[in-house]
């Protein structure tokens, strides 16, 4: 009779948790690099979401758009709570990251139970596509509309990143994943870097399109949900879900709904017995926490503090997308020489250095402004990409998308630490550089942590196979 683990899964070896297809298999490899190339592309559809919308154009807009509706002390009272103008856009991040923890655990203990993630993918990312492209209508004082559209639209992409990363130790052998992974990076950084270069067209010649500035940016903006939705019909035509063999009554989707939560506590039980797989996340949740918000705040960091004008904070993003490209494939392949964890704590350490160099950045200098977005592209991609590939070697099988709602907890879910001090740092301030300092100990400890952790044999105890590098 067959053994059952604690999420009544059949010993985590069902034909839900098969991993790649038989590598001696020519027909099987075939399928397996099918998977792959459309894996690729929810990278390709989601980014230019990350990079046009949150990155580069909400928050400088949204702030604006709060600032207009802001009282003569300079505050906005949604709900009736004072709030700065100036912080309403890292207010509404965390916001939006909240309801992704919300969401994000039951989703992903949802998909494994009955083996459908890619209906589950398919409707995070629309809904997140649909608010993206509703964010044209963000006009003259709605910052509220604003707020909400940011919350939907990046609560969506977190709970799709659950069911997106969960195909990872599906498609891939345990060799190869470093290198399917920031690839899929390197996919999302192309498509940031070419929707910016149209979003610098279209706002640089806004005059020439008889188009007023707000509006070229929410054409920028709806276009990046348009692009979202468009792509991601490409993962959905080539990635397959694995059906699940069970044991005891009922078929695979019985109950799946009503008994998420259960599935969820079992889950939480479950990585208990895993202390070094759980030891990675909370180095992971630390050092992410201080990536995330970077990403998040960069813009109006460079607006507000720096005085920096839109198309100079777009060309500098739009070099990190070029940059982080490079980055991502470079840092894959000094994995394979150095091990994924060691090239992880380099990253970590050049991370520290930038935001120590961002504090003293002098405004109005949009050359080095330049520089700190360069070694930021360098870093960035390589970074994300080899945590997500080490971490599927910490995953038991057959709980992949329980797994990586975990760690996407740990990406987005608790990365409303960084947004909320950086938005206190500049209400009880008015200076964004007070807040700026204060994420280098996110690094510093996420790097401690890390360097605590023995990966080997995290993967030995996680029952998968230990790579010769790590």
């Amino acid at each position: 009779m067959t053994d059952v683990d604690t999420t009544g899964q059949p010993d985590g070896r069902g034909a839900d948790s098969a991993g790649p297809a038989d590598p001696a298999d020519p027909a099987g490899r075939a399928e397996r690099k099918r998977e792959q190339r459309g894996w690729y592309f929810y990278d390709f559809a989601c980014s230019v979401y990350s990079t046009s919308v949150l990155t580069v154009f909400l928050g400088p807009y949204l702030t604006s758009v709060a600032k207009a509706a802001a009282d003569p002390e300079g505050f906005v009272h949604p709900l009736g709570v004072p709030v700065r103008a100036g912080s309403l856009f890292a207010y509404a991040v965390s916001a939006s990251i909240v309801v992704a923890v919300l969401a994000m655990p039951l989703v992903g203990a949802v998909a494994d139970r009955s083996g459908r993630k890619k209906p589950l993918l398919a409707a995070s990312a629309y809904l997140g596509a649909t608010a993206t492209t509703g964010m044209f209508f963000l006009d003259g004082e709605r910052y509220l509309l604003g707020a909400f559209l940011l919350i939907v639209a990046n609560a969506s992409l977190s709970v799709s990143m659950v069911l997106y990363n969960a195909y990872l130790p599906q498609i891939a052998e345990p060799e190869e994943r470093d290198t399917v992974s920031s690839r899929g990076w390197a996919f999302g950084y192309t498509s940031g870097a070419l929707v910016l270069v149209l979003n610098l067209v279209v706002y640089s010649g806004h005059d020439s399109f008889g188009l007023s500035e707000g509006t070229a940016v929410r054409i920028c903006l709806a276009s990046a949900g348009l692009w979202w939705g468009a792509f991601t019909l490409v993962p959905l035509r080539r990635l397959r879900d694995r059906a699940i063999e069970r044991t005891g009554h009922g078929g695979a989707e019985e109950g799946a709904v009503g008994s998420g939560w259960k599935q969820l506590k079992a889950t939480l039980r479950d990585m208990r017995r895993h202390p070094l797989t759980l030891s990675f996340l909370l180095a992971y949740l630390i050092y992410n926490d201080g990536v995330q918000t970077v990403i998040s705040q960069a813009s109006v960091y460079g607006s507000e503090e720096l005085g920096l004008d839109q198309t100079t904070l777009i060309t500098a993003v739009l070099l990190v997308q070029v940059l982080a490209v490079a980055g991502a494939l470079g840092m894959g392949r000094m994995a394979r020489s150095y091990g994924a964890k060691r090239t992880i704590l380099g990253s970590l350490a050049v991370w520290t250095a930038i935001l120590a160099a961002g504090y003293f950045l002098p405004a109005d200098a949009p050359v080095f402004f330049y520089c700190l977005a360069a070694a930021i592209g360098l870093v960035l991609g390589g970074s994300q990409a080899l945590s997500r590939s080490l971490f599927s070697h910490l995953v038991p099988r057959g709980k992949e998308a329980e797994y990586f709602s975990a760690y996407e907890m740990s990406d987005r879910g608790l990365s409303w630490l960084g947004p909320l001090v950086f938005g206190l740092a500049y209400q009880l301030t008015g200076s964004y550089r007070d807040a700026i300092i204060s994420l280098v100990i996110f690094f510093g400890v996420g790097f401690v942590l890390l360097a605590r952790v023995p990966v080997r044999r995290a993967v030995a105890a996680a029952g998968n196979p230990v790579p010769d590098r790590i």
